[in-house]
C-alpha cells in the first residue's frame, strides 16, 4: 500500500457533513472486518455497494472504486475483502481534504 498522502477536493458547502461521513466510513472498515472473518459475504457486499454509491457525491472517487471492487470480490467469494478494507483503511489515514468555494 501507498504512503502517501492523498488529496481530496470537496465542495465547500460540504464542510460540516465530511467529519461524520469519513467517521461512519472508518465504522464500516471495522464492519468488513467482521464480517471477512466470520465469512458474511453478503454483508460485505451490502457494505461495498454503499461505499461506491456514497464516496463520488462527497467527491471521494476512491471511495467509490474501493467499494465497487469490495462488492465484486462478495459476489465472488470474498477472497479480496479482507484486504480491500485494509486498503480503505489506508486511504482514510492517508487522505487530506481541501475545500473548493
Amino acid at each position: 500500500m501507498e504512503s502517501a498522502r492523498r488529496t481530496v477536493a470537496v465542495a465547500g458547502e460540504l464542510r460540516d457533513l465530511i467529519p461524520r461521513f469519513l467517521a461512519n466510513r472508518r465504522l464500516e472498515v471495522a464492519q468488513l472486518g467482521a464480517a471477512a472473518a466470520r465469512g458474511d459475504f453478503e454483508a460485505a457486499r451490502r457494505i461495498g455497494h454503499t461505499l461506491k454509491g456514497v464516496g463520488g457525491g462527497y467527491g471521494f472517487d476512491e471511495i467509490t472504486r474501493l467499494g465497487a471492487a469490495i462488492e465484486s470480490s462478495a459476489r465472488n467469494g470474498g477472497g479480496e475483502v479482507a484486504a480491500l478494507a485494509r486498503e480503505l483503511a489506508d486511504y482514510l489515514d492517508r487522505v487530506e481534504i481541501t475545500f473548493t468555494p
